[in-house]
């Protein structure tokens, strides 16, 4: 069942156009690869999914009983958040913000959810630890576990290897397709090709003439074919 779609959907910004009916639908279990140019619009996708902004025409729907408050955010890092002085724990907790709504306080079920998610990405022997003394991976896997407390439903990720060693790297991409296995849907940016192939589903790259479909298929076409013999040279 379709958990989202996106109908001739216009992206843009100060009334300039980056991204022309752009169509695709997101089924539950999926892991889609979004891919593309820099600058292409694939943030402002991830953004206009999340409902931080808007479409300049078109529109997104959410099925299967899917609701933007259900949706898991690990937005690419700054300088200022890589220094936030809260403990993993507090961290890892306001991912349930939306559920706790005005209570000043969090719940034993939430609480148990946040333990959950950090089991899950092994870092509870890091829960009373100061999130700005973490190295980058575990500071990703920290973000990670925060959008999990979010939802058990969809991910949405943006460049979460940006600056990550090899090794690092390898484990959060485990850890990602650990939790796909689970059910949890995966949309995620991507600038490394290999990566969207080896690990997706389905491929969305963004261009003039956008493809969607899955990694399959994106192998036989040609935007797909030329695209990789580019990034191979």
């Amino acid at each position: 069942m379709a958990q989202l779609i996106c109908e001739n959907v216009s992206l843009g910004y100060d009334n300039k156009t980056i991204l022309n009916n752009l169509s695709f639908s997101v089924n539950s279990g999926d892991y889609l690869c979004i891919v593309g140019e820099n600058g292409s619009g694939k943030s402002t996708l991830m953004k206009t999914i999340l409902g931080l902004n808007k479409p300049m025409s078109g529109e997104i729907f959410f099925g299967d009983n899917m609701k933007k408050g259900d949706i898991g955010y690990l937005p690419q890092q700054t300088d200022v958040q890589k220094n936030f002085p809260a403990s993993v724990r507090e961290i890892v907790l306001s991912g349930c913000q939306s559920r706790a709504g005005l209570r000043p306080f969090y719940n034993k079920h939430e609480k148990e959810m946040a333990s959950d998610a950090m089991k899950r990405m092994r870092i509870e022997e890091f829960s009373k630890r100061c999130y700005r003394e973490l190295s980058g991976g575990q500071q990703q896997r920290v973000l990670l576990a925060r959008a999990l407390c979010a939802t058990q439903k969809m991910l949405l990720l943006d460049e979460p290897v940006s600056g990550l060693d090899p090794k690092v790297t390898a484990e959060m991409y485990e850890l990602i397709s650990g939790l796909n296995k689970e059910g949890i849907t995966i949309i995620m940016i991507s600038h490394d090709i290999d990566v969207a192939i080896r690990e997706a589903s389905h491929i969305l790259h963004i261009c003039e003439k956008p493809f969607f479909g899955t990694k399959e298929e994106y192998l036989a076409s040609n935007l797909g074919s030329k695209f990789i013999e580019r990034e191979d040279i």
